[in-house]
């Protein structure tokens, strides 16, 4: 899928960094002025402009966690989608949290943490000892029968479930998908998933699946619609 860069001021430098071609197609890293953005196959993917709404992804999913007083110590997170590391920095500087894996199938954008530029949005996350990087396909780690299942689940890997990155992504916000995501959550855990829109459509999905508590946060951008995070549980 091909869609348009948001509009930026035309007065800034943009310089390609790194250009990759992998299983998925071509991922690219650009600086443009100060901040630096992932490009995936000609579409903007995100940028280091703003990370409040990734780290509203990580701060809703807790918070939901705590509001119904279930008491788990020290719970799991995984993250789908390593991207500049907002999510993943914020969730290690929060010490609550226990076990934290993300995933992430392009091999450059893990390269990018670990020794390219993208190091200091990630603040040495990689490094800390509750975390695991696995590099994998999402969907697929996901549908493994053996896999297991976390407290929390927070999804960026897209610009939302109407409009994926790539089109094997699409199943993930179907009624399949959200039954594998049902089974990777322990009993009462959350799911949360990063929208650059509003979804009604993608509400209504998750009520149907079996979802309870679903609900929509907005944040606030400097242009355009606001982003948005889906929230909802998984019954007991």
């Amino acid at each position: 899928m091909t869609t348009a860069l948001p509009e930026r001021d035309g007065h800034e430098a943009v310089v390609t960094l790194d250009r990759r071609e992998g299983p998925f197609g071509e991922v690219v890293l650009r600086r443009r002025g100060r901040h630096h953005e992932i490009i995936a196959n000609g579409c903007f993917l995100m940028d280091t402009a703003d990370g409040r709404s990734e780290r509203l992804l990580v701060q809703a999913a807790l918070d939901e966690l705590d509001r119904t007083g279930d008491g788990v110590a020290a719970p799991s997170v995984l993250i789908g989608g390593l991207g500049v590391g907002f999510s993943l920095a914020y969730a290690v500087a929060e010490p609550r949290w226990g076990r934290i894996a993300v995933v992430e199938r392009e091999s450059a954008i893990i390269d990018w943490h670990r020794s390219g530029p993208l190091g200091a949005y990630s603040a040495g996350a990689l490094d800390d000892g509750r975390v695991a990087v696995l590099h994998t396909d999402l969907l697929e780690y996901l549908a493994a029968a053996d896999g297991e299942r976390y407290h929390a689940l927070c999804l960026d890997i897209d610009n939302g479930p109407d409009w994926t990155v790539t089109d094997s992504n699409a199943g993930l916000y179907g009624a399949d998908g959200l039954a594998v995501l049902w089974h990777r959550l322990q009993p009462g855990g959350v799911l949360a998933v990063w929208s650059a829109q509003p979804s009604p459509d993608f509400e209504e999905a998750l009520r149907v699946a079996g979802f309870s508590d679903v609900a929509t946060h907005e944040i606030p951008v400097s242009r355009g619609v606001p982003d948005v995070v889906h929230l909802a549980r998984r019954g007991g």
